[in-house]
Formats: C-alpha cells, sequence, structure tokens
C-alpha cells in the first residue's frame, strides 16, 4: 500500500483524510502471470497500478503481430488512455506478465476524487503530462534513432525488465522483427 501513496507523495502532499478518502476507493488484487486484464475491444474502465510484477500494453494488428506499446513495472501506472478518457471501447489489451500486485482504481472513483480532492486532479495531470512527453519522446526516437540506439535507450528506462520479459516482446516495443533483434544483439554483444 505504501508503494501508490510514495508515489503520489512524489507530485501532491495529502492530508490524512485526504489518504483515507484515496484508499477508500480503490481496489488491490493479485494476478498471475498470463492474466489479461483488459482486452481490446473492451472500455478501459480503471487505471493499473503496479505494486509489483510486471503488466504490458499491446495491440495486435490485422496480420497477427503484436505492438507492444508500454511495459509497467513496480512503481508505474499502466490503462488505455484513450479508452479510459474517452469511455469508447479502446484497442489495446493488457496483460500481466510476472505475477503482480495491482491497484485498480475505477474512472468513476477516479472522478469522485478529482472533485474531492482537487490536488489528486493536479497529480493525475502531472502523470498524464509525462505520459505526453514519453510518447512523444519514443515517437521522434522511432523515427530518428537506428535499432541499435533504441535498444540502448529501452535499456536505460527499463533495466530490470531486460532478464524478465521475452526477447520477442522487446523487439516489439523498440519495433523491430525478434530476427532483426536478434541479430543485433548478438552483434552488440560482440562489441
Amino acid at each position: 500500500m505504501s508503494q501508490i501513496l510514495e508515489n503520489i507523495a512524489k507530485h501532491v502532499t495529502l492530508s490524512p483524510e485526504e489518504l483515507q478518502l484515496f484508499l477508500s476507493k480503490i481496489e488491490i488484487y493479485h494476478f498471475k502471470a498470463k492474466t489479461i486484464l483488459l482486452n481490446s475491444g473492451q472500455i478501459c474502465k480503471h487505471s493499473y497500478f503496479v505494486n509489483s510484477g510486471i503488466l504490458r500494453s499491446f495491440n495486435i494488428n490485422d496480420n497477427i503481430v503484436e505492438h507492444v506499446l508500454n511495459f509497467a513495472c513496480e512503481g508505474w501506472w499502466i490503462g488505455d488512455m484513450y479508452s479510459l478518457i474517452s469511455q469508447k471501447p479502446g484497442n489495446l489489451f493488457i496483460e500481466v506478465l510476472e505475477d503482480a500486485e495491482v491497484v485498480l482504481l475505477s474512472k468513476e472513483n477516479q472522478e469522485q476524487l478529482y472533485t474531492e480532492i482537487p490536488k489528486l486532479e493536479r497529480f493525475f495531470r502531472i502523470l498524464t503530462e509525462n505520459s505526453l512527453v514519453a510518447n512523444q519522446e519514443r515517437l521522434m526516437d522511432s523515427l530518428s534513432l537506428s535499432a541499435e540506439e533504441r535498444f540502448e535507450k529501452f535499456c536505460k528506462r527499463y533495466p530490470t525488465l531486460i532478464p524478465k520479459v521475452p526477447q520477442k516482446q522487446i523487439a516489439s516495443y523498440i519495433g523491430v522483427t525478434p530476427e532483426f533483434f536478434s541479430k543485433m544483439k548478438s552483434r552488440l554483444l560482440r562489441k
């Protein structure tokens, strides 16, 4: 429980009463690896905070190829932002990659908290802004950096994930085929 409170405290300070109200609006679940928390085509009704474990968001194109959008490890938030904000069916899956303890905050409770604790609206605005910046940086990286450079950035951003996440998912995240990724990794190891 302290993990999510520490995450909030990085950006806003809540009174003991506000903390209690926030805690009354969240749910904590334990999920096994390979559990799908959200399917493409569903409306995202929760923001997910990872207390432990690893989650990923991805989409599957018409050729049945997975495209990993994000990973979320301990202390990170994840969700289908398009669907959560618009309350329309999304196109992302959210999957548990490693047994996880996840905090769920429903859209409805989040909206109530915005009204009752305006500091939380500021908190989630900061998270959204940070996410927007990270997504813009990732888009620019995919347009201007080589696959090796994108992998190096991935290693810096997610150092703990490399031994825990299948290589094909890392390849998908950086935008290359698993075969290319394997050859590239071999080349990097020889350097």
